[in-house]
Formats: C-alpha cells, structure tokens, sequence
C-alpha cells in the first residue's frame, strides 16, 4: 500500500498500520493506493470513518480474496475471508473446520511459514495450502504444500494464503463448550449451565454484554461467538481472574471484541457503552441491582445467577418485585461410588432473567 499526494513522490504507508500520514493532508488532494477493494478488508472502512462523505471517492478493483477463489474454483459465497495481515492468528479458532476453504490475507512473505506452524500446533497439520504472491500483476506466482511439510522460501508480498482444513477439530457452535477449553481457577460457569444461561442471554448481532463478576469470561467468550459484531465488557474484582479473562480472549481470537474492567462492578460499570443484555454471575447485592435498574436503557435485558442463599433469596425478592422468569436448575452428574457409580449433585443455581 502506498500514499500519495498529487503531484508529489508518494510516501509508504506506515507500518504498524496507521491513518495519520493519510489524516494529517486532510484538505489537500490525496490519492491512497491500496489492493483490491478497500472496503473488503481493506482500508476503506477505517478511512471513511474519519472524513465526510463528500471527501473522499472510491475506485474499487477486484478483491484479493475474488483474485484467489478465481485461482482455486471455489464459490465466494461458501468460501470463509478472514483478514490476518494485522491480526493474530487465533481468529481462525472460531471459523476452522475440515473441508471448509479459507482465504486470508496475511502480513508479508514471512507470514505463510508461521500460519502453517500455527495450523500445525493446532491440529490442522494436513491442511492443503496455496500461497498467492502478488496475484493480479506480471509477477505472480502459487505455490502448494500442506501446513505440515511446508518448506517455501523466498515468499515475497503482497502474499495471500487459501486453506483447505484437513484434519483438526471444529469449535462446537452449540452453546455450552467444555469447561477444559477455558483458562479458570474453579471459578467458572459450568458447561449445562452455561448453555442455559446463554439461552437466556439469547445472543443477536452487534449487542454489547455487561458481564459482572465474570469469573473466567466464559460466558462472554461464548456470547461473542455466538453473535457476529457483538461486543462484551468484563467487569472483575480480582486481578487473577482478569488474567483469565485475557487469556480466554487471546486463545479464542476474540480479544479485539472483549474489553476487561478490572475493579467493583458498582464503582466501574459507569462511562462504559450502554449494553443491550447484562450478566450478573457474581456479587449480585441489592445496591448492584438497583444501580443497574435505574440506569440502564429500558428493554436491556438482565440475567442474573445465583448459588448462595443470600443471593437466592435477593432475586427472588426482585422477582416478586418486577417480574421475569425465576428458574431453579439442579443437576446430578455420575461418578464412581465404591465399586458402583452415584449421582453428585451440584449446587442448585437460581436464575431469575427479566426485561427492565
């Protein structure tokens, strides 16, 4: 990619990825070169959000990702576009699945090696790639390997990788992934659980989540995997756990959608953008509650658990007061009893779900 002003040299564009130097001519004519169409993960979107309409015009050429499913046959409209030239690999956790194509956009020449090393660790070491070089122009080239015997030198940009996913597993889409997935200390809703209270959170498109007492975040990670666009905001006391929220965010690809506030919920949740669905997984206290009532927008919808009787007892009240759905949950899991196997229960956990 390249900036230039009319009538002057051009000038590359900064790396990392900034739209200062475009910025900063703002009033002067300007021409911003860059592959393809930059309103496909390109840089289109982040310039047209900073200027008006009437300042800017746009010439759009065939995508990278058209240029390569033209190279490999396969429909566009089936056929997964991810943008990794300025992400971590991790966003692929969401999308991987056997015999489902990817086409991504990665950084430089370099970067094909280390994505089949990622696929590798991940274990999608069978997947068949083709590596794009400078698609569109005298100079390009496609190389195919598998992820595993990858062994490609010289790879020069503009580069992009096509995977076919052979092996590995897929994400499960259902709500309610195993507990073992996430990073936590104990504290964590569990796998049944988690799918009821996803169920009532009911997930939908560009949403924002409050999640107070979030424990590990796995009821965010989840939420956002659930709904494209959508947005969540942590709120934990403890700065281990908040460790935890990170680290499930980095290993699911979805730390560039969930934000962490680290302190008390009725000190921090102030200034923060104003959610469509709120979570109360812990320290629900009838202040937290009311500040929650009598701030948030109406039709938010709030979700509340609780496994102490102290808090059993809060939301039945709140209940009684305003409504909703209160829902006992129990749960018995089969373990082994002497020679025999018994049912362990769980705690019952009471969830009370309303619309303020």
């Amino acid at each position: 990619m390249e900036l230039a002003e009319v009538g002057n040299k051009g000038q590359p564009w900064t790396v990392p990825f900034s739209l200062g130097p475009v910025l900063q001519h703002r009033g002067r004519k300007v021409a911003v070169l860059a592959s393809g169409n930059p309103f496909w993960f390109g840089a289109g979107g982040s310039l047209s959000a900073h200027v008006q309409p009437g300042e800017w015009v746009c010439h759009p050429a065939p995508s990278v990702f058209s240029l390569v499913a033209a190279q490999m046959g396969w429909r566009l409209e089936d056929t997964l576009c991810l943008g990794l030239h300025a992400a971590p690999y991790e966003r692929l956790i969401p999308l991987l699945a056997p015999n489902v194509p990817v086409i991504c956009t990665v950084r430089d020449g370099d970067a094909p090696a280390e994505l089949a090393a990622w696929l590798v660790q991940n274990g999608f070491g069978a997947s068949q790639l083709t590596v794009v070089e400078s698609l569109g122009g005298p100079r390009k080239k496609r190389h195919h390997c598998l992820a595993q015997s990858f062994n490609l030198t010289g790879v020069s940009a503009p580069v992009a990788v096509a995977i076919l996913p052979i092996g590995g597993q897929a994400l499960p889409r259902a709500s309610g992934l195993d507990d073992d997935l996430f990073a936590s200390d104990g504290q964590i809703t569990k796998r049944p659980v988690r799918a009821l209270t996803l169920s009532a959170l009911a997930p939908r498109p560009n949403e924002t989540l409050w999640d107070i007492g979030a424990g590990s975040g796995s009821i965010s990670i989840e939420w956002l995997l659930s709904a494209r666009g959508s947005r969540a905001i942590t709120f934990e006391t403890r700065a281990d756990r908040a460790v935890n929220i990170r680290t499930n965010a980095d290993r699911f690809g979805l730390s560039h959608r969930l934000t962490v506030v680290e302190g008390n919920a009725l000190d921090t949740v102030a200034g923060h953008s104003s959610p469509d669905v709120v979570f109360i997984g812990g320290g629900a206290t009838q202040a937290l509650l009311q500040q929650l009532w009598d701030t948030v927008e109406t039709g938010t919808r709030i979700v509340a658990n609780a496994v102490t009787l102290e808090t059993e007892s809060l939301l039945m009240n709140w209940h009684a007061e305003t409504g909703g759905q209160l829902l006992r949950v129990e749960l018995a899991e089969a373990a082994p009893l002497g020679r025999m196997r018994g049912w362990t229960r769980a705690r019952p956990v009471i969830q009370w779900s309303t619309v303020r």
